[in-house]
């Protein structure tokens, strides 16, 4: 950032004060050397601000043909057909409690729903508030206790469309677990970000944190789910507020998968979140949780020094529970799947548990890698994201007091 960085901040907070957060965003880029962001910076929930969209590089030059006009059209399609199917379906099930509202739907096909699946969608209401959320549930689920993987769409995404892109549904299938899409208001923010810079929504038993526990132990209450085998993950804006998760409910989660994301604590407005987004920011200490890290080192939306920023709070994490024992240099292997080279590093603690690993995908941008191309923001090439999280998410087992 230039000399006048405090004139920049002071310029950029005064817009954000006024509302006017298009321009803010634009004099932080200008002072961080950024270029002009592709696609519009969403707008604010009331009292909130909001971080820069997911970007893959390939946004046409006619903004008729920008998929975030696209996706906004089909997010309208789609809320106007659940209503109207709510309208004529809506009914309550007995292992619901009364919060949520079951709506059946049939099956979509695809990478969504196999022959004897189902995608149910829920809507989660209580205190902190409400959110909808998909749950799929695989064929060969027949009541016995299963894991469970929450997880967190990017900015501008949908449930389905993030259920669509990382294909977590056919690994659902093939290894019997259920998975939930949580879906961000557009009441909360109208580019559905999860608001995992700002501080309400950073505290356990407050905001969208609340919110999220809560729908993980509805699911927990409804179903059949092994608590030691409970996992959250996330893109972008969404591995942000599953950092979050990790480090306000590590007694929920098991392991926690952040995918192009910010540490915990690393930004707490919109201008820290810029910052954070191109530097790491200043994060707070990370979760015992045990964290898989995947990130390219192109990626020009949020640079992949925040993946370094993710493992050292979960190295300190660890050097702080074993009095400051030194933990031991990573493990380190190099190779390419689908021609992208990746580096990965495998971390332990000073017993030798592994407590991290981080993947560097080499030439990938901001994007879920080994994607399908039938979700947006995926890049196919590279290593398969969605496995490898699942593969280190089913090595862990049980909460931090338990192992």
């Amino acid at each position: 950032m230039s000399d006048n960085r405090a004139d920049i901040m002071a310029e950029a907070m005064r817009l954000t004060r006024a509302g006017r957060l298009m321009e803010a965003t634009a004099v932080i880029q200008r002072g961080l050397g950024a270029a002009p962001a592709p696609v519009a910076a969403p707008a604010p929930r009331p009292g909130g601000t909001l971080t820069s969209a997911p970007w893959t590089g390939t946004v046409g030059n006619a903004a008729a043909n920008s998929p975030r006009l696209a996706m906004r059209r089909f997010d309208r399609v789609r809320v106007r057909r659940r209503a109207r199917e709510a309208g004529k379906n809506r009914q309550r099930t007995s292992n619901v409690n009364p919060g949520a509202i079951v709506v059946p739907v049939a099956e979509r096909g695809g990478a969504l729903a196999a022959p004897g699946a189902a995608t149910r969608h829920l809507l989660y209401r209580d205190t902190p508030g409400s959110r909808s959320y998909d749950l799929y549930i695989p064929s060969r689920y027949f009541g016995q206790p299963v894991p469970l993987v929450v997880m967190l769409h990017g900015g501008t995404q949908s449930a389905e469309d993030f259920a669509a892109g990382t294909a977590m549904n056919d690994l659902a299938e093939r290894n019997i677990f259920l998975v939930a899409y949580p879906e961000q208001s557009l009441a909360a923010n109208n580019q559905r970000y999860w608001n995992w810079f700002l501080p309400d929504d950073q505290r356990r038993d407050a905001g969208e944190p609340a919110i999220l526990a809560g729908i993980t132990r509805q699911i927990m209450t409804d179903l059949a789910v092994d608590p030691a085998r409970v996992y959250i993950a996330g893109l972008s804006a969404g591995g942000a507020m599953a950092a979050v998760m990790a480090a306000t409910y590590p007694d929920l989660f098991a392991a926690v998968g952040v995918h192009s994301g910010l540490a915990y604590g690393s930004a707490h407005d919109l201008p820290s979140a810029m910052v954070a987004m191109r530097t790491g920011g200043a994060a707070q200490p990370g979760s015992e949780v045990p964290l898989i890290v995947f990130h390219g080192d192109r990626d020009g939306t949020v640079a992949s020094v925040n993946a370094h920023m993710l493992i050292a709070g979960r190295i300190g994490a660890a050097s702080s529970v074993s009095a400051g024992a030194a933990t031991p240099p990573p493990t380190r292997n190099q190779g390419e799947i689908g021609g992208r080279r990746y580096s990965r590093s495998v971390y332990r603690d000073a017993d030798g548990r592994v407590i991290a690993e981080l993947w560097i995908v080499h030439g990938g941008g901001h994007a879920w890698f080994g994607g399908s191309p039938q979700g947006s923001y995926t890049d196919r090439h590279g290593p398969d994201a969605s496995a490898e999280m699942l593969r280190f998410f089913l090595e862990h087992e049980g909460l931090p007091g338990d192992r």
